[in-house]
């Protein structure tokens, strides 16, 4: 008679047994894949459609010269003419004053290694200059050429120095307006007038990188990733909107900013189900995953590069608004949209996390990922929450962040440092420190314009991120922990 074993398995039948239960275990483990090609599937998709519906937008758009302009250097002005048209690096603008083209206002550029050129807007007020080489540019308006009632605003001045990278086509801007001069550039007192003014600009700007570093905050706090590629969650809330604002659909601005923080969830979503979650899986350190996510910004920076091309361009809605002043503080309503809307999803987001029972979990899985579920919290789903809150958040701050610039595909990675600097002093992990921190960054950043070049603003920053590891190296909001 036939033997059977307790697991009512016969002998002969033994090895058959142990092929199914490993057959098993390999249906488990191909399933398990198969959960993250969708995501996967509908990434590419999603890059596919945004290179294909902006081919018309990759190269850039380089407009004539005027006929009055003009390109002098002391030694050899065909040699240089010629150099700078075969390179790809101008700089370019329009000067208009409430939509009006300003004709026949003069621009000088020089550089150290003796570039000159000097041209007067055209009949639509645009003027642009082909360079060299890449270098450090020292741009100068001449005032006097201008009407004689517009002058330039307070905050802007009528020269100063510009860096010019391998490629790049800039945009300068000189704010004007009617009335006295009371450009900053001939007025050397500074007036707490124009502290309070730069401080509002602080506060815009803080709470725009506190905006886009809690996600940052948060990601931290509950996964223990330091995310790199947090700039270009940025840049891509920015990208997305200028398409279905200016490129694609075109749509108002309101509804493709929606839709690009829709985008943004959707793109961390897929970051997390696609790439970060297998990698935890396999076991794979924190090191090993900021190494990912480093791999990830240089990847996503050139695919940007590609799809929107080098030069900065404005949404279509609200590029140009007339400041309104109340005393001494003077912005454009979109400055003031700017600060209100901040201030509504920061608010937002604190409610949420303090009195809903997502928030709870989020809060109970940054305190203790084991215990929180051994209590019965569904610790992969607030993973995906979290990247999904996260990048929503980049992409929104991307937005605002354009507006009141330019988009471009580096806009994310200008602000890098800064955020990483108001996480730190704000406290890393925690999630109100980068409100705070960025606040503080914001307003040191801009006030120290009065003094100082533009260019050295962010050493400000930095200056405060050193002070603040010196004094209080778990941030402002952080807890002090025992390290060993």
């Amino acid at each position: 008679m036939r033997k059977v074993s307790r697991m009512g398995i016969s002998p002969g039948k033994e090895g058959s047994g142990l092929s199914s239960v490993k057959k098993c275990f390999r249906r488990k483990k191909i399933s398990r894949h198969l959960r993250v090609l969708p995501s996967l599937v509908l990434t590419s998709l999603c890059l596919i459609f945004l290179i294909f519906s902006t081919t018309g937008e990759v190269k850039a758009q380089v407009s004539p010269l005027p006929e009055n302009s003009k390109a002098e250097h002391p030694a050899r002005q065909g040699e240089e003419t010629e150099a700078a048209s075969q390179t790809g690096e101008s700089l370019k603008g329009k000067i208009s004053l409430d939509g009006e083209p300003i004709p026949g206002a003069r621009i000088t550029v020089t550089n150290e290694a003796g570039f000159f050129a000097t041209i007067e807007t055209g009949t639509d007020g645009s003027w642009e200059i082909p360079l060299p080489a890449p270098d450090k540019y020292h741009i100068v308006l001449d005032t006097d050429s201008l009407p004689s009632d517009i002058f330039l605003t307070s905050k802007a001045k009528s020269e100063f120095d510009i860096p010019i990278t391998t490629e790049q086509h800039r945009f300068i801007a000189f704010p004007l307006q009617f009335g006295t001069n009371t450009s900053s550039a001939n007025n050397d007192s500074v007036t707490l007038g124009e502290i309070a003014d730069r401080s509002v600009d602080g506060l815009r700007f803080g709470l725009i990188i506190a905006l886009s570093c809690m996600g940052l905050s948060l990601i931290y706090g509950i996964t223990g990733l330091v995310n790199f590629a947090q700039g270009e969650l940025v840049t891509f809330g920015a990208l997305v909107a200028f398409w279905l604002n200016t490129t694609g659909p075109q749509i108002p601005l309101i509804p493709a900013a929606l839709g690009a923080v829709l985008a943004s969830g959707v793109l961390g979503w897929n970051l997390e189900r696609g790439i970060f979650a297998p990698l935890r899986r396999r076991k794979t350190n924190t090191v090993a995953l900021m190494v990912v996510s480093i791999g990830l910004s240089l990847f996503l920076r050139k695919l940007f590069l590609v799809i929107h091309g080098n030069d900065p361009k404005p949404y279509t809605d609200y590029a140009l608004q007339q400041a309104v002043e109340f005393g001494p503080i003077s912005q454009t309503p979109r400055g003031f949209w700017i600060i209100g809307i901040c201030l509504a999803v920061l608010g937002a987001v604190a409610l949420f996390l303090q009195h809903t029972r997502t928030g709870t979990a989020m809060r109970a899985v940054a305190d203790n990922r084991e215990l929180a579920e051994a209590s019965g919290v569904n610790v992969p789903g607030i993973l995906v929450f979290t990247w999904v809150l996260g990048t929503a958040l980049a992409g929104g701050g991307g937005v605002l962040l354009a507006l009141g610039e330019r988009v471009e595909p580096d806009l994310g990675f200008h602000i890098l440092l800064l955020m990483f600097a108001a996480v730190i002093v704000g406290g890393l992990g925690t999630a109100y420190g980068p409100v705070l921190g960025g606040i503080l960054l914001g307003v040191i950043v801009q006030i120290s314009t009065l003094w100082f070049d533009v260019e050295y603003k962010y050493v400000f920053a930095l200056g405060a991120l050193v002070l603040t590891l010196l004094i209080r190296p778990q941030g402002i909001l952080g807890r002090r922990e025992r390290v060993g």
